[in-house]
């Protein structure tokens, strides 16, 4: 059998589409976007400024000369990734021009792109030399030891207090969905069916852990909590997200191949901020 590739059937999309069916979606459905500082941009290296010492200040009689002070200034360089996705559909659905055929497209590729993010944000790269470094492969983060099951909500108050210790507040707490679930079920008090977790009646379904809102979300660890202050975790995002389709490589089957393209990383300027609570063994 002869095979041969081509690209002259590879046809881009426009970058508004790319927007609303792909980065917009993919931002809505992360929650390590949603927990973290998004920095959108065009260059291949992002420095962010890490400050390891502020500057002193003194009391000073009127009219005395005030002594100088630096802040001791470093930063991190932040080189985004490539995350990338390919979806197969027919040729028939790629000629639909109903929106909800194109939004059907869209939300495949952003929800699996939302989860490898997430995955990686969570995680640890491992032996991986192309995904970004994660939460559990940074090095210096607040350790708050939690009791061997989840019973009351105290971890959640020492983690905010380290926190404020450093003039930040926790934004978010992120749990794994076992560990959400027994959050949730925990009582108030026992005979009592009035639950632990807290609630918006503004909003009922946003949960809080003492008032700081609780997302969930797989990548993290069963066991663990992160607890972060958004000005202290970095999604540094390269604006050059891609979505391409070709009829050529499924031309036999009638269909359309659909790839795209993103490039994010992590940097975490603070790793103090970070607080990481943790189940006792």
């Amino acid at each position: 059998m002869t095979t041969f590739t081509t690209t002259t059937n590879v046809k881009g999309i426009s970058p508004d589409v790319i927007s609303q069916l792909l980065v917009l979606p993919v931002e809505a459905a992360s929650i390590a976007i949603q927990a973290s500082t998004l920095i959108p941009t065009d260059a291949t290296r992002t420095h962010i400024p890490l400050v390891t010492g502020d500057p002193s200040a003194a009391w000073v009689a009127e009219g005395a000369e005030i002594g100088e002070s630096d802040p001791s200034i470093d930063d991190v360089v932040a080189v985004p990734a490539k995350i990338a996705g390919l979806s197969i559909i027919t040729n028939e659905l790629a000629a639909d021009t109903s929106p909800q055929a194109a939004q059907i497209v869209g939300d495949g590729l952003a929800r699996d792109i939302a989860k490898k993010i997430d995955l990686a944000f969570f995680g640890s790269k491992g032996a991986d030399t192309v995904k970004p470094a994660g939460l559990e492969d940074l090095t210096g983060v607040t350790d708050v030891v939690a009791p061997a099951a989840w019973a009351n909500l105290d971890p959640f108050a020492e983690a905010i207090y380290n926190a404020e210790g450093l003039g930040l507040d926790v934004n978010t707490f992120v749990a794994n969905p076992a560990d959400a679930l027994i959050l949730a079920q925990l009582k108030a008090a026992t005979g009592s069916n009035l639950p632990l977790l807290g609630a918006d009646p503004a909003n009922p379904t946003k949960r809080t852990l003492q008032g700081v809102r609780l997302l969930v979300s797989e990548g993290v660890t069963a066991g663990t909590v992160w607890g972060i202050p958004k000005v202290r975790s970095i999604i540094v995002r390269r604006n050059d997200v891609d979505l391409q389709t070709d009829k050529s490589a499924y031309f036999t089957s009638d269909r359309t191949a659909i790839r795209a393209t993103m490039r994010v990383t992590f940097a975490f300027p603070h790793a103090a901020a970070i607080q990481k609570i943790k189940l006792a063994a």
